[in-house]
Formats: C-alpha cells, structure tokens, sequence
C-alpha cells in the first residue's frame, strides 16, 4: 500500500514537473509588460476573494488548534484583513519594480574583435518548500513570476486551505495576462512523500528554497540532490554596547523581539556589554519582563527579580515565541565570539554611537545581514525595498540575505564578433 502511494505522489509530482518546466521555457520570453499585468491581476484578485481566503484560513486556524501548534505558530498562521492588504501591497511592489531579466551585468571589449555581454536570466524552475505561513504563496509565486521562473510551491499541511485560496487568485492573474497557468503551481496534497519528490527532482526543478523550521531544513539539506538556497534558523543577536544610547536601545530591543515573536527577524539573544550594564543598569530586562517576555539570563543577570536562569542550550535557539536569552559579555570582541560560536549567520545587530566599535562588528562577523542601531525585525525583503521576499538566505553561495525578484536570476554571456578566430 505505502509502494503504491509514492508511486501516486511520484507520477503527480513528475506531471507538476513537467507542466513547470514547460512553462518556464515560455515566461523566460514574456515581456515585463505581461508579468506586470498577472501580478496586478493577482492582487486585485486577493481583494476580491479576501473573505473565501479569510474563511479558508479560520479552517487552517481551527486544524492548527487541534494538532497543538504553539501561539507563535498559530501567529504566523492568521490572516486577517491587514495581513490581506499587506500581500497586496507585496504583489504591487514586485509588479513595478524593473524587469530583472535581460538586465546587463556588464559588458567589454576584446582586443580581437569580441564583445561580451553578461546578461540577467531566469534560474528555470524553483521549488519552495515552507511551513505555517500562507503569504509566502504569494510572495513566493510572485517573485518567481517577476523574474521568469515557474515555480513549485509546497506549503505546510497547517497553512493548505489558506494557501488553496491564494493560490487561486495568483492563477486569475496569470490566466488574464495570458501566461501559463503551470507557472505557478501548488502541490495539492499534504502527502510528506511529495517532499521528498521535489527534492529529488533534477530533471525538473533547477533550485530548492526551504522556508521553515529546523526539522524541515534539516530534511532538505539531508535529502536534497537539487541545489539548494539555504534557510537556516534565525538566531538573531542584538549587542548592546558601551557607548550604546539608552533609549535607543531600549526601543530597538522591544522592537525585535515583541513586535513579532514568531518571525526569523525576531531577537532571540541580548548580550549586554558589562560597562553598559554598570551605567544603565538592568533597565533592557526590566523593559523586556515588563512587555512579558521571558527573560532566561546567565550569571548575575539571573538575578534580577523575574528572570529564569538561562540553560546551555538556550543560546544558539531559535524560540520563535514570547522568550530571550540574556548574556553579559566583555566589550565587542565578547560579543563577536558568543555571535560566531551561536549564531546561524541569518542576522546580528549593535547598539552603539562608536563608529569604530561599530565598524569592527560589521568587520569581522560574517552573517548575511549586520545592522546598527535598527531592530533584526528590518531583516525581511519588504524593508529592503524588494517587495517581498522568497526567504532569507544564509549560505555563500549565489544569493544571501533577502532573496527578491534579482536574486533569482542567473546570467549567460551573450558574445559578439565580426568574423573573430582566435589566433
């Protein structure tokens, strides 16, 4: 019976494949114009049908319940009116910015006679594979569509009525441009074993993005033959420094992580310089207990009144939930190490007005995004101007930090010459 069931997921997932890989040989020559036009469709489309998607996702909220999912999950999962308008300001934003195909990198001559063009492409067909939270079937689907690509979307089991209905309505915008409808497909099962297909699926799918939590990035770089833009854990720091300015940092501190607890920006460990805490005092975890945070703090933090003493394990995790790890470290080279030894390499930020200390974090940390003096919560391809994002990738290879319309692309080099032979 289970040989018969993958046999099941595996021909559905090979026809997905297929159709994707069909399309996307025909959106790699739609003009920006028609792009533009499905994505407006699209938008217009998620207004129009906001209470079918509002009531589609109550279904999600209620399954969600049932099987247990924390309130930070159950967060991430709900939709509502200014969530709604929120992807439709996304798919408005990707719509008008420039076309990323056809863009030309750079360009030289040859002594011989050669010009050389490096010039923007589609990466083909991309396959998204995300948990709980049903906007990044429009996000993703969008951003896939801007920059050419067909895509594969594989949405979490929790989110499948929400992501239907979205779905649907970027399928009414790509069928009004006149584009292919295979260019932006949803697995329509809950089948674990598609998963599996699409991360095997070589002949189809030319890059996999995971969007979730450990146990699904761990499957994927596990399983994955396909390349992969890796997602990891937002374990997200924020040092606070000597020369840090109190209310800023105060606000900046609630801010990432009591803004949204459930996002990969959110902070998820506060290391607080000693001579920052011999002037101000303990007034950042006062602030935090004060919004409800769990505060869990080493050493002589741990006894402040209300806060829980810190385990090993609780640096280096991601708590996606109403919870802080709390550290007071030696100055910035303090800092740098705890961040290096714990951190994901998603994003890091510090609080200081020392432009020198400031530059030395910058310098010799490595994650994807550095910030001064700005909440981790600014770590999302909306903020950056991309109008949404297909995931925050933390690897070194090809795309890092928000991954938007440019970032997926690729580049050919298209070489001209009157008649050159090389000597």
């Amino acid at each position: 019976m289970v040989d018969a069931v993958m046999a099941d997921v595996g021909a559905l997932m090979r026809g997905i494949g297929a159709r994707a890989r069909a399309a996307a040989a025909e959106l790699a020559e739609a003009s920006g114009e028609r792009k533009h036009a499905a994505l407006i469709g699209a938008a217009e489309a998620v207004w129009r049908r906001r209470q079918e998607i509002l009531d589609a996702n109550v279904l999600d909220l209620d399954h969600g319940v049932q099987k247990g999912l924390t309130p930070a999950m159950l967060d991430r999962l709900r939709l509502d009116e200014g969530r709604l308008r929120g992807i439709i300001d996304g798919l408005r934003a990707i719509a008008e910015q420039p076309d990323p195909v056809g863009r030309v990198l750079a360009e030289w001559d040859r002594p011989l006679g050669l010009n050389i063009r490096r010039v923007a492409t589609p990466l083909g067909v991309v396959g998204v594979i995300y948990e709980s939270r049903p906007n990044v079937t429009a996000d993703a689907g969008a951003l896939c569509l801007k920059a050419g690509n067909a895509v594969i979307l594989r949405g979490g089991s929790e989110s499948f009525h929400s992501s239907e209905a979205i779905h649907a309505c970027m399928v009414a915008g790509i069928r009004a441009a006149n584009l292919p409808e295979a260019a932006i497909q949803l697995v329509p099962t809950r089948d674990r074993a598609a998963v599996s297909a699409m991360l095997t699926a070589v002949e189809y799918i030319d890059v996999i993005v995971p969007r979730g939590g450990k146990g699904l990035v761990g499957l994927v770089r596990e399983e994955a033959r396909v390349p992969v833009f890796a997602h990891l854990e937002g374990i997200c720091h924020i040092y606070a420094d000597r020369d840090a300015d109190l209310e800023k940092a105060r606000r900046v501190v609630l801010n990432a992580k009591t803004r949204r607890t459930g996002i990969c920006g959110a902070v998820e460990c506060l290391l607080i310089d000693r001579e920052f805490l011999a002037r101000h005092g303990d007034v950042l975890i006062t602030d935090l207990l004060a919004a409800g945070v769990e505060v869990r703090a080493e050493g002589v933090l741990s006894e402040i009144p209300g806060t829980v003493p810190a385990e090993p394990g609780d640096f280096g995790r991601e708590f996606l939930d109403s919870i802080i790890a709390v550290k007071l470290v030696d100055g910035v080279e303090g800092a740098i190490a705890h961040i290096r030894r714990h951190g994901s390499q998603h994003t890091e930020a510090i609080l200081t007005e020392n432009d020198a200390t400031a530059a030395i974090f910058f310098r010799r940390l490595d994650s994807a995004i550095l910030m001064r003096n700005a909440s981790t919560q600014f770590a999302d391809g909306g903020e950056f101007g991309m109008g949404a994002e297909i995931g925050i990738a933390t690897g070194k290879i090809h795309a890092r930090g928000p991954v938007g319309a440019e970032q997926l692309t690729s580049f050919k080099y298209l070489v001209i010459g009157d008649g050159a032979c090389r000597e």
